[in-house]
């Protein structure tokens, strides 16, 4: 159990206006809307236009955060960004955000764990506020993902869509957020899920080497459903909680077909999961603060509700957090 001092502040979400529909799908590859439902349970997703980045998705996300929060970000001592489709290599997202926001005297950094980035991204931002390092930290998950979609491939093209949100993360030592965490990697799979950059060699594996998202579908499947159960577990055991006492799992929204292997293996009811998949697809890092937003806008959180938020994905990474709701 953390003896943590940061209570999550704020929370704001943005997603591009462009729709990517199963019937839209239908039209590029051989694929159809019975065939993605039934596979994934998506049915559309969101889209970037051709100028539209991560940095764009990013802003726009704090902006919903400040407006409907009223809240000032510019004594914010660090910038999180959660990504592995950044607009550069060099500057990072993160720094250009601070840019535009306008933030003077901050911290920027990028963190990639794939689709585990956001619940990393949350666990940095509680350990440096809890050692007294920072005050208030902006954390931000958020995705291009159609930039690097090969959408010849009909596996995972009706997969991936755009999308971002972000939290804000400060000192309060009377009403902590964060109560415990779990995470972990499998770097020997990470071939299962991978985007190429300078090497195009994993493992003394030859990779494909397009730089678009490859993926092994059937594998990264199966590992999902063997570790995040276990993982679930973990994170209420430190917490000296039942996995029944948890008010609201949320996973990342990887694939519904997933999720509800994942639920039935831990357990947990699917009718207490909330999850984004069904109108954004999935957005990797983002999924988690997406799905989260639609149980605040929905009326579903409530404040003293324990959450549960595990994110897994590339690398292979996982991440578990469980929280108090406290805005």
């Amino acid at each position: 159990m953390t003896n943590s001092k940061a209570r999550i502040t704020a929370i704001g979400s943005y997603v591009p206006e462009r729709r990517l529909t199963n019937h839209d799908l239908e039209k590029i590859v051989d694929t159809s809307d019975e065939w993605i439902m039934k596979r994934t349970g998506m049915k559309e997703r969101r889209i970037a236009h051709e100028e539209e980045f991560t940095s764009d998705i990013s802003y726009n996300a704090v902006l919903n955060l400040m407006e409907r929060y009223n809240k000032s970000v510019g004594d914010v001592d660090l910038i999180i960004v959660c990504t592995f489709t950044p607009d550069f290599k060099t500057p990072s997202v993160a720094s250009y955000l601070q840019a535009k926001l306008g933030i003077n005297n901050t911290g920027a950094i990028d963190l990639n764990a794939a689709c585990a980035s956001f619940t990393y991204g949350l666990h940095l931002a509680n350990g440096l506020i809890t050692s007294g390092l920072n005050k208030k930290i902006l954390v931000v998950g958020a995705e291009t993902l159609s930039k690097i979609t090969d959408y010849t491939d009909r596996t995972t093209c009706v997969l991936f869509g755009d999308g971002g949100g972000a939290m804000l993360v400060e000192y309060d030592e009377e009403h902590p957020s964060f109560i415990s965490a779990h995470m972990g990697s499998e770097g020997e799979s990470g071939q299962h899920l991978y985007s190429t950059n300078l090497s195009h060699k994993m493992h003394n594996q030859h990779l494909n080497d397009n730089g678009l998202i490859v993926q092994n579908g059937r594998e990264v499947y199966k590992w999902a459903v063997k570790t995040v159960p276990k993982g679930m577990q973990a994170v209420t055991e430190k917490a000296s909680m039942q996995l029944a006492e948890v008010d609201w799992f949320v996973p990342h929204s990887a694939n519904l077909r997933m999720i509800e292997a994942i639920c039935e293996k831990s357990q947990f009811p699917i009718e207490r999961t909330l999850y984004s998949l069904v109108d954004y697809g999935n957005t990797s890092s983002a999924t988690i603060p997406l799905s989260l937003d639609i149980g605040v806008q929905s009326g579903k959180l409530n404040n003293g509700d324990k959450v549960l938020l595990y994110g897994f994905g590339g690398g292979l990474t996982y991440a578990g957090l469980l929280i108090e709701w406290t805005l």
